[in-house]
């Protein structure tokens, strides 16, 4: 292959990496995210990196794939594979055509680098793994950058013109589109992600990858790998005449003029300057032999969705069918945030989950929301179930099948039933039963597995909740459907290591109510 066709190679892989992960987080259908979100992600290297130490699996050693062309070409997986580079990328492509200038008169320059800087932010981030905290990840990790950006800013807008064509269809009698419910954006996590898009804009438009080459840990990491790289971009100081095109066009500012000299450790691979130079003094070539090998240091340091939609809006629609005229008194104070089915325990899922926030937009009952402070200033954004938006579907597997890092496991369906994320609780202070004498039972004809019955009370002489903690999964229906307000008056107490409820007898299930009958209130 001509040096001048690797940048051609570099933006068709681009389109097909990026293309392929904007589907993933935007797909409204569940059908991209159900069925190929494993074959997307597994080039993404801190997903591919937790998963490999959390499991020790095949199907996550994508990092060590990136490692290993890393050494051998450079940091190609920053300008080829990474969503949130290929967007750095997107956003300079805007302003060159926006400006109406060419390719060739781009006006980057060299910088000195921020040495320091990135070395904090790396050294942080792999500070705070080695003792079991995932925050620094969770915060500077690109992909998961990527996937909130998308998930809290771009998908609620597809979202809103999918329920738009909906309405158009309508009018001319055709429905083959249907609408998507929209249960709100979280406020923390969309600050947060406006906050990072702005910054990713305003480095992008001013100084090109200066996040890739201050900021990201993963960018950092690979450039200090990419010293040792086979094949290296050089200045060969017998044809370069000095016209200077090469450093304007480079995205990194990473090429010295005045000594001859690329920082391969910002280098990103795009291969723009090897395009544009008009004397081939610019090359793509094998390293020198050395004498000196890497230390030992260094060496370690290398080492180291339709069915779901009928009932949730069913649910809904359960809450409204009660009226309730007397406020609940007794605040709902949970101990610890509930994390995902598949999830194990806390400590499990704080300790993998990086907050990319797919299992947040791949949820079809929503009920998976990004966390603020529920699991402590450490698993900030990490998803948690909120019962106030939805509730876990009996029969879906989705965020375990979609997790990229192993934090929400695979499960069976038949397995994943017996989960118990948490048990209900019962506030009789805040039930209706007992606060204004009105018949309910929403939360038992609405939980799977029977674990809510309705047993009379003679005090009143009307049925009220009794929960059988042994069968109850934490699944959130009773909850969700429970009409009180401000207050619910059943709600779920979080398992903070997830167990085995036992199986409810089949007499139990066969009273199971349909979600597609209407609410019976």
């Amino acid at each position: 292959m001509k040096l001048r066709n690797l940048r051609t190679a570099r933006i068709f892989t681009s389109i097909l990496f990026f293309t392929a992960a904007l589907i993933l987080f935007s797909d409204i259908t569940g059908f991209i995210q159900q069925n190929f979100s494993t074959e997307i992600l597994f080039l993404q290297f801190i997903p591919s990196l937790i998963g490999f130490i959390g499991a020790l699996g095949l199907t996550s050693i994508g990092f060590i794939i990136i490692v290993f062309v890393t050494l051998l070409f450079g940091r190609v997986y920053c300008s080829s594979v990474c969503p949130l580079g290929i967007l750095q990328d997107l956003i300079i492509f805007a302003k060159r055509k926006i400006g109406k200038t060419s390719f060739k008169k781009q006006k980057f320059s060299y910088t000195k680098p921020f040495s320091k800087t990135r070395f904090l932010f790396l050294s942080t981030a792999i500070l705070l793994l080695l003792f079991g905290i995932i925050t620094g990840i969770t915060l500077l990790d690109p992909y998961s950058n990527f996937g909130r950006i998308i998930t809290s800013l771009f998908r609620p807008i597809i979202i809103g013109l999918n329920n738009l064509l909906v309405l158009v269809l309508e009018l001319f009698n055709n429905y083959s589109i249907y609408p998507i419910e929209f249960k709100g954006i979280n406020f923390f996590s969309f600050l947060f992600s406006i906050f990072v898009f702005g910054l990713i804009l305003f480095m992008s438009i001013t100084h090109g990858r200066l996040f890739c080459n201050s900021v990201c840990p993963v960018g950092t990491l690979l450039g200090y790998i990419s010293k040792l790289s086979f094949y290296k971009i050089k200045i060969d100081e017998s044809t370069c005449k000095e016209c200077g095109v090469c450093a304007k066009v480079c995205k990194a500012n990473c090429i010295d003029l005045e000594t001859n000299f690329v920082d391969e450790t910002r280098c990103i691979n795009c291969f723009n300057c090897l395009e544009v130079c008009p004397s081939a003094g610019i090359t793509y070539q094998r390293k020198k032999a050395v004498k000196d090998l890497p230390s030992e240091s260094k060496r370690d340091f290398i080492k180291n969705i339709t069915i779901f939609l009928i009932g949730a809006n069913i649910l809904s629609k359960a809450q409204d069918k009660i009226k309730v005229y007397k406020e609940s008194t007794i605040p709902v104070i949970r101990k610890n945030g509930i994390s995902p089915p598949g999830s194990i325990s806390l400590e499990h899922f704080n300790e993998n989950c990086t907050a990319c926030h797919l299992c947040v937009s791949a949820c079809p009952t929503q009920v998976i929301q990004p966390s603020f402070l529920e699991y402590g200033l450490l698993g900030i954004m990490q998803p948690l179930m909120n019962y106030k938006i939805g509730f876990c579907n009996y029969d879906c597997v989705v965020c375990g099948d979609v997790c990229p890092t192993g934090a929400i496991t695979n499960q069976f369906i038949d397995n994943k039933k017996l989960i118990q994320l948490g048990v209900a609780k019962f506030v009789k202070e805040n039930c209706i039963v007992y606060s204004q004498g009105t018949d309910c039972g929403a939360c038992a004809e609405h939980c799977p597995t029977k674990a809510v019955k309705m047993v009379l009370d003679i005090e009143v002489n009307k049925k009220a909740p009794v929960i059988n903690e042994e069968i109850c999964i934490g699944c959130g229906a009773c909850e969700y459907a429970c009409p009180t307000k401000p207050y619910k008056s059943i709600y779920i107490e979080s398992n903070p290591i997830h167990k085995l409820a036992q199986k409810p007898k089949e007499e139990e299930l066969k009273e199971k109510v349909d979600l597609k009958e209407e609410f019976p209130f």
